[in-house]
């Protein structure tokens, strides 16, 4: 994990893999969470007898937006800043779904840094989050984070 103490001195890193997360099983208890809690239960994501049926690999598969909402809680295994204040997250940009993640795939998200800038209220980071399926030489999305820290 790479540490450092304030936000600003990522831009050290600027341009670079900041790291990989661990591996994190996508099982049918969690994407039925989420669709759960989203609503979104459409029959590709909870209904494992007719994708075992219907899908080109029988299995269901994972929603992208789940996949989106794993990226705050991994970069937390990726990189640290010691000092800072509350840290928002200011959005995506470019996000991209590369490839389905059938349930029972292991994912983790590997982080380049692309910059880091001054902001009024802190620091701004700008990230390209990548979440790899473990097997698969495509990823399941791409998507450019900002995040702003607070000083």
């Amino acid at each position: 994990m790479l540490t450092v103490e304030k936000a600003a001195d990522l831009a050290a890193h600027a341009g670079q893999l900041l790291g990989r997360s661990d591996w994190v099983s996508i099982d049918q208890q969690m994407i039925d969470a989420f669709a759960n809690l989203t609503g979104d239960r459409h029959w590709i994501h909870v209904d494992t007898t007719r994708a075992e049926q219907e899908m080109p690999e029988g299995r269901t598969i994972a929603h992208g937006l789940l996949l989106l909402s794993l990226i705050p809680n991994l970069q937390h295994e990726i990189y640290a800043v010691t000092r800072r204040g509350a840290g928002l997250n200011y959005g995506y940009d470019r996000v991209r779904f590369v490839s389905p993640v059938l349930v029972d795939s292991r994912v983790r998200l590997a982080m380049t840094l692309i910059g880091v800038q001054a902001h009024a209220q802190g620091t701004r980071l700008l990230t390209e989050a990548t979440i790899e399926i473990e097997g698969r030489d495509k990823p399941a999305l791409v998507a450019n984070n900002i995040l702003l820290l607070k000083d």
